[in-house]
This record gives C-alpha cells, structure tokens and sequence, in this order.
C-alpha cells in the first residue's frame, strides 16, 4: 500500500464487497427461480432462500459498520453488547460453531471493540470445520486486553494473515484478504500497545491484544 490510510480503506472496501456476494448473489438467484416457478412448494423454498440470504447480507452489513466503518451513532467508547449482537451471527450461523462470551458489562474504547470484531474475523475465517469460539476483554487499569481463542478439528491461519498480524508483512504486499489483520496491528499500535499471537497449532488459535486505555 503506497497511501496509507485511503489505501487500507479501499482495501476493506473490497473485503466488504467479496464477503457480501455470497448472499446477494443467492438473493438474485431466487429471485429468478422465483419468477418461473408455478409449484407452491417450490415457490415457498425460494422465498425461504430470500430471507436467509437477506438476513446474512444484513448480518454481515451490521458486523462490517462496526468492525471497518466509522460506527456513526456511538462516542468514544461502544457497549460491548453492541458487539455480541452483531458477532453472533457470524459466528454461530452456520450451526457448526458455539461461541462463548467472556466480556463483563461496561462500556469499552471504540479501538478496543475494533480491534476485538476484527480479530473474530479472523479467527472464524480460520475454522474450517466449525468448533468452540471464546471472546473475552478483561480491564487492566490503564490497559484493556482482548483475547480471541479459536478450537476446533481443523484450524487454519494464512501465513500472509500471520504476517501483517506480527508485523512481518510489507506493507506493498496488504490485499483484501489481509486488511482486517493490518488494520488491527495499525489500532493496536496507535495506542501504544501490541498484537499477541500464540504458535501455531491446527486445533487451537489465540490471538489477542494489549491497547492502552
């Protein structure tokens, strides 16, 4: 990335973009079998696909507000529930994946909330077969710690993932597949604090991170 900050936004922009053609293209689909379809069976499993799809589409929309956009409506600082309702659905969707919510109540720093959708981000797209998800925040005084686990049959972590995480990724080679990880290595470190990343392990992810408050 040659411009910083419009870069990584264009480069978030097309991870919104790819993440959502799924689910409209599946809209657009029914709606044309729609179209011809005279059968009332039929016809009714086509406005069943309608509505799944339009709820993952909205879904992933709410998520991506928050994780990449400016989070309009919130201050400085996000109720953490405003983030349980907009991961749940991403994480536990598909029914494969059972997540677990560690977060005690009180309000944390918007960076601390990115940061922490970001990670989920990336520690669900690397559970293959599904299996347990544990997000957990806890307040250290003058310093808030995240920590994403991930356990599951299979775990995979894209090397190049990895990379912009510890900070071993040129910033040329950043894509669209990598912007979520960059991004969180960028908030951490703006706050004076650091991405924590456990040894890789094809059953178990941890991954967190340490901000000043």
């Amino acid at each position: 990335m040659s411009n910083g900050q419009s870069d990584l936004a264009a480069l978030l922009c097309s991870k919104l973009c790819h993440d959502l053609l799924s689910p409209v293209g599946a809209m657009n689909n029914g709606l044309e079998l729609l179209a011809d379809e005279t059968d009332p069976e039929m016809q009714k499993r086509c406005l069943d696909l309608l509505a799944d799809s339009a709820r993952s589409a909205a879904d992933k929309l709410k998520f991506f507000r928050l994780a990449f956009g400016a989070a309009g409506g919130f201050g400085n600082e996000v109720d953490p529930e405003e983030a349980r309702v907009v991961i749940t659905p991403l994480v536990t969707g598909d029914g494969r994946t059972e997540l677990a919510w560690e977060i005690p109540s009180g309000m944390l720093p918007k960076r601390a909330v990115k940061i922490l959708l970001n990670l989920v981000l990336i520690a669900n797209d690397a559970m293959v077969r599904g299996g347990n998800l544990s997000v957990g925040a806890e307040n250290r005084g003058e310093e808030q710690e995240i920590v994403i686990r991930a356990t599951g049959p299979k775990l995979v972590l894209d090397p190049a993932i990895r990379a912009a995480l510890d900070g071993s990724l040129p910033r040329d080679d950043v894509d669209s597949r990598t912007a979520p990880a960059w991004m969180v290595r960028d908030l951490a470190s703006e706050a004076g604090g650091m991405v924590q990343l456990a040894e890789p392990d094809s059953e178990q992810l941890i991954v967190g991170a340490l901000i000043k408050q």
